[in-house]
């Protein structure tokens, strides 16, 4: 017996696909331009800047097809449709700004002590544009980035880049004004520690879904006893949330109640105050409950708490 809550309107990443194409064009045009420049400048930050920018371009298409995907209906043995491939394409993304972090970092250090010959002006003027267009595209991404993982992703990256324009831009004038151009590799390093931290964010709560942890927010002890407080309810037995991919958490549990509910058809009376009571606390979108009287417990082969 089920309390179904979802909206039937796609995942929290559809909503934004548009924003996210949009998104996608402003960031390939930017990873072609910062290219032509570092190769211009000679600059590994505006070269770092760049490949950071290529990986958000990818992961953010990952992130569109995953989407597109995950709109199909849901047929045969595809239950919940496709709708986890936009997690495995975060999981994917998260990777990606992992790898493209550690060249960073390891580039950078090979260049301590033997920085080449760097061209500030070219430097400077591709790096403002970056920083422009990457704010323009930190507003589109903002009103979905609390919504789907991959729209978050998607923003996260998007901020990255803005903070290493910054930083490119000021390895730029210091370059300018005092002509030490160890200052690239300084900058280099930097946007190489603003991607590694927030590309393992990203990955961690990817995995969290994959690993079918309970949704952030949802503290069973505290479903436990929402459950308990419905009348007629005597005990819950494998309670179990976990999320099917962004905005759309999932619960199951096993309640036992009074053998008068069932005998007197209140069953149902007992599955709306559930439905209503979880999720109006806890947002949960989709709740299964299955009904049993006190002595069917000892009828099941495994019973968890």
């Amino acid at each position: 017996m089920g309390h179904d809550h979802a909206s039937a309107h796609g995942t929290a990443t559809g909503a934004h696909r548009r924003r996210l194409a949009l998104v996608l064009a402003l960031t390939g045009g930017v990873f072609v331009l910062e290219v032509a420049g570092a190769l211009l400048s000679g600059s590994l930050a505006l070269l770092a800047d760049a490949g950071h920018m290529a990986t958000d371009a990818l992961g953010i298409g990952l992130a569109l097809g995953a989407v597109t995907l995950a709109q199909r209906p849901a047929r045969g043995r595809r239950t919940f449709g496709w709708q986890r491939i936009e997690v495995l394409a975060a999981v994917g993304n998260g990777l990606l700004l992992l790898a493209v972090g550690a060249y960073v970092v390891v580039e950078a250090v090979r260049r301590i002590g033997d920085p080449p010959d760097i061209h500030s002006g070219w430097m400077l003027s591709i790096a403002a544009v970056g920083l422009l267009v990457n704010v323009a595209s930190l507003v589109v991404l903002h009103t979905g980035r609390g919504d789907s993982l991959n729209t978050r992703g998607a923003y996260l990256e998007v901020l990255g880049d803005a903070l290493g324009s910054v930083a490119v831009i000021v390895a730029g004038l210091v370059i300018a004004t005092t002509g030490w151009t160890g200052a690239d590799v300084v900058a280099s390093l930097a946007v190489g520690a603003l991607v590694l931290p927030r590309a393992w964010m990203l990955l961690r709560e990817a995995l969290d879904v994959l690993l079918e942890n309970a949704p952030r927010g949802v503290d069973l002890a505290e479903v436990r006893a929402h459950v308990l407080s419905v009348d007629g309810v005597l005990e819950v037995h494998d309670l179990h949330a976990w999320t099917i991919t962004s905005g759309l958490p999932v619960l199951s549990a096993h309640v036992v109640v009074r053998d008068e509910v069932l005998d007197d058809g209140h069953g149902g009376r007992v599955l709306d105050a559930l439905g209503t009571c979880l999720g109006g606390h806890f947002d949960l979108a989709h709740c299964t409950f299955q009904l049993e009287s006190p002595g069917h417990r000892g009828h099941e082969a495994a019973v968890h708490d």
